[in-house]
Order: C-alpha cells, then sequence, then structure tokens
C-alpha cells in the first residue's frame, strides 16, 4: 500500500493481537513500511494507543487498544537539496526524460535519507518535473531498486506523468532486464507466475504466495550457461516490488550477488576460480540491469525503444565465467 502524507489510521486490535509489540502489528497493518521507519515514527510522536502519545515501540498492545497511526507533513522540495551529478542521459525532450541508473543510487528519498538520490540530481538537470509524484519523488513514474542499474523514464508534465503511469498499468511498457543466477534453469524458456506480498518475518523482503499478495508474472529466456551460473534475459509483464528478484529465487535461481534473497552467499560458495571470485568481491550488488525499456511517447505517439550495455561490474563477472568455461 502506498501511504500518502499526512494520512490517519486507527487500528482496532483484537484478541488475537493482545500482547504484540507495538512496531510489530504496525508493520504487518502498513505492509511496505520498514521497522526502523515505524520505529523512528513511534518515537517522533506520530502514534498513540487509546489517545496517548506512545512512548516505546516495544509496547505490548492489548485487546481492545485503539491504536492511530499518523504520517507526518512531506519535507518542503526546497529542503531536498539540488546535486550535480552526472547523469548518463539516453534521450530528452521537454515532455520527459530516459536515462541509464547507475547502481547504488536510490530513485528518491525514502526512510530520512534527502541526498544522492536521482531526484536530487533531476533537480539540479532540469526545473521544469512532473509535480504528480510528489514532493519528494517529482517526474517518478516507476523506479529500480538501489543496487538495480539500468534503465528509468522520468516525466515532466503532469499529462506526460498521467500517461506513462497509465502505459505501465496497462503493461504495454517492453521491460526488458539481464541478470546473472545461481545455477542454470532446467527449462531454456519459462514463465514465472506468481503472486507476492510482503514477508511476516523479515520486512526487507517480498516472497511468493498462493492465496492473497499481488499478481506477479515473470517471462524467463536462459542466454548463456556457465558451470553453476547463467545469463538470463527477463521480461517483466507485470512490476511489483523485488519481482525479479523474488521470482528467481523462487525457482530456486536467485540473481548472484543478492544479499536479501539468497544469491550472495550461495554465488561465493559456487565461485571456483580466484578470478570468479575477486569478480563477485567486486559486485558488491545484485547482478540485475534494466536493459530496455520501450513506450509509445506520450505526446508524440512515435513508439520508442531504448537501450543500455551491461555494466562494468556484470560484465566483469561475465568475462570470468567465459574464461572459466574456456
Amino acid at each position: 500500500m502506498a501511504w500518502m502524507q499526512n494520512e490517519t489510521t486507527v487500528y482496532h486490535i483484537e484478541k488475537e493481537q493482545h500482547g504484540t509489540r507495538l512496531d510489530r502489528f504496525l508493520m504487518r497493518a502498513t505492509e511496505d513500511m520498514s521497522r526502523t521507519h515505524l520505529q523512528r515514527l513511534i518515537r517522533d510522536g506520530n502514534v498513540t494507543v487509546n489517545g496517548k502519545v506512545a512512548k516505546q515501540p516495544s509496547y505490548a498492545l492489548r485487546d481492545g487498544d485503539a491504536v492511530r497511526l499518523t504520517f507526518p507533513p512531506p519535507r518542503p522540495l526546497d529542503t531536498i537539496a539540488p546535486e550535480n551529478t552526472v547523469l548518463d542521459i539516453l534521450h530528452e525532450d521537454s515532455h520527459l526524460i530516459v536515462l541509464n541508473k547507475a547502481a547504488g543510487m536510490l530513485v528518491h528519498p525514502a526512510n530520512d535519507v534527502y541526498t544522492g538520490t536521482l531526484v536530487n540530481a533531476l533537480l539540479a538537470h532540469c526545473t521544469d518535473l512532473s509535480g504528480i509524484g510528489g514532493v519528494e519523488r517529482p517526474g517518478i513514474v516507476h523506479r529500480l531498486d538501489k543496487d538495480t542499474s539500468g534503465i528509468l523514464v522520468v516525466a515532466k508534465t503532469d499529462v506526460v506523468h498521467r500517461e506513462l503511469s497509465a502505459q505501465f498499468e496497462k503493461h504495454s511498457i517492453t521491460r526488458q532486464y539481464l541478470a546473472i543466477v545461481c545455477g542454470i534453469p532446467a527449462e531454456t524458456t519459462g514463465t514465472i507466475d506468481a503472486r507476492i506480498a510482503r514477508s511476516r518475518r523479515d520486512r526487507r523482503r517480498m516472497t511468493t504466495v498462493e492465496n492473497h499478495g499481488r499478481h506477479a508474472v515473470t517471462h524467463y529466456e536462459v542466454l548463456e550457461a556457465y558451470p553453476k551460473f547463467a545469463l538470463v534475459q527477463l521480461t517483466l509483464e507485470t512490476g511489483r516490488l523485488h519481482q525479479i528478484r523474488v521470482h528467481l529465487q523462487h525457482i530456486g535461481h536467485p540473481v548472484a550477488g543478492d544479499a536479501i534473497y539468497g544469491g550472495e552467499q550461495r554465488a561465493i560458495n559456487d565461485a571456483d576460480t580466484g578470478a570468479l571470485k575477486q569478480a563477485l568481491a567486486q559486485l558488491k550488488r545484485q547482478a540485475l540491469h534494466a536493459r530496455l525499456l520501450g513506450f509509445v511517447h506520450p505526446t508524440t505517439g512515435e513508439n520508442l525503444t531504448f537501450s543500455a550495455p551491461m555494466p562494468k561490474d556484470m560484465q566483469q563477472v561475465l568475462d570470468a565465467l567465459q574464461t572459466n568455461q574456456n
């Protein structure tokens, strides 16, 4: 669920929730908020229990308690400082920008991180971003995980923002990724159709579920197979949080280097040459790259397709795999 700033929600505690820690209850109730962020909201006085400000995240809830959660007002846009960061821009016109995001960069401010994001760089690059995304997400139509590299489109006008968002909702936008995965899928092509929801055990993670969550579909093709690894092309039919990473873990082939979904340690364990171990150590992220994005330009009606080459850190892993194969 996407939460609006200044939104207030009241939860009534039932018998089966008696004794649950306040922060744990709110994690389950909000679904997409981290425990650390919720603990900060509690300590800042944004949570009340039975009309009184909650003092501790560890408060044990009781049957019948009324919990009120209020999100504070957003930081003013002028507190999100423009930063002169070099951007790899693939296309720009008066309506939109298409760029190749580097790994390690957050798309927009989140959880009190207000520097070093793509939004900071965009604010320095141009002053006419769409306002639909809100003060912390101007122009942002979609996003990539911090440690996923690749192509993004950003809207400059509200009309273009709405039109691009509609294309994403209709799944008419083409999105292709490259991933280096642990192990070799048994089938060279396939479709992963598994619903996704936030894990109740670890709120940083998403997980596949059977009866709830959001519908998610990923198509894959094995491009190259190496000893204990494979280069896979993935095409998104839907676009859920961590979708590719979760789906690949679901079929037993996590993305190499993915610390959250098991690909980091497995890749290290399976690396059988010094060159590969070194390349994986230098990777320091999941080996996932958004290589292609195709959409209809909302203003001109032109079919546009953009691609970005594999970044150096992933290419070094592939080079080590290819050398080992030869």
